[in-house]
């Protein structure tokens, strides 16, 4: 049994209610954002609460990134700055390859990990921005993540846009609103490509793979995700509430994919 007396703000039944205030839909799909520490209590009762609110026709996702097997990624240049070669190469050496069914994903928080643990939950194949997900659609939404595609056409993003998903940003900022990714790809003059390279298991072996795809960017996710919210607040698009400790923010995935084309258009350059 829990001992919810550690953190009397949460309880599964209380934020269930909450969530379905805000609009969770009953046999909805959900793509959640979370901060456990801004939400208090622990991150299964927020697991438990979620899946109530959607009810057994619901699916529950999440990103279930992992920047760790990558000698690429932002969190790699900054663990490495300053460091021998050598010492380098004994990171890159160290670290573990990517593995569906085992790879953790620290840097998604608490909430993630607990899902993507969930006895049931399934994950995508992209080996480093792979989603998990649990309910009847999982499946459908996560098959098909191709390797050499983020968070484009051929991830589990576009199939949430075609769902027409709910976005949970749950003591989170829009600058971890990683359906806005979707919307990079889509843009009319595509961002530029460059080359990315992780560790992956492949029959049992250890090896290094390297791809191509483009340039991700969510340096303006939090301006964007401002404007979004002021104007889709005013439509009704953006719902703001109290869930446990923290504000949640609910919005269609679609409608945000959409207003992040046109704002992308305004606000960010050309290529020449």
């Amino acid at each position: 049994m829990r001992d919810v007396t550690q953190h009397p703000v949460l309880s599964d039944g209380r934020t269930a209610s909450q969530l379905r205030e805000l609009g969770v839909r009953r046999g909805g799909v959900v793509l959640v954002h979370a901060s456990m520490r801004s939400v208090g209590g622990d991150a299964g009762t927020v697991a438990e609460a979620l899946r109530g609110a959607l009810g057994p026709g619901g699916t529950l996702v999440v990103p279930a990134f992992t920047p760790e097997n990558s000698d690429t990624s932002r969190s790699y240049l900054d663990r490495v700055r300053g460091l021998s070669d050598e010492a380098c190469a004994a990171v890159r050496a160290a670290m573990p390859p990517f593995s569906p069914g085992g790879s953790p994903a620290p840097a998604m928080g608490a909430l993630a990990e607990t899902v993507r643990l969930t006895p049931g939950a399934l994950r995508s194949a992209h080996p480093q921005t792979s989603f998990a997900a649990v309910g009847p659609a999982a499946e459908k939404l996560l098959t098909g993540h191709r390797q050499d595609c983020h968070l484009g056409e051929g991830s589990p993003l576009a199939r949430l846009y075609e769902t027409d998903a709910q976005v949970l940003l749950l003591g989170t900022g829009f600058d971890t609103c990683s359906a806005f990714h979707l919307a990079e790809y889509r843009r009319p003059a595509p961002p530029p490509r460059r080359v990315y390279r992780c560790v992956v298991e492949s029959a049992g072996t250890r090896r290094w793979w390297e791809y191509e795809d483009i340039v991700l960017d969510d340096g303006d996710f939090a301006a964007l995700g401002g404007d979004f919210a002021r104007e889709g607040r005013a439509a009704g698009a953006v719902r703001s509430g109290r869930v446990g400790s923290a504000t949640g923010r609910l919005f269609g995935l679609r409608a945000a994919v959409d207003f992040a084309q046109g704002w992308f258009g305004r606000h960010r350059p050309a290529r020449p």
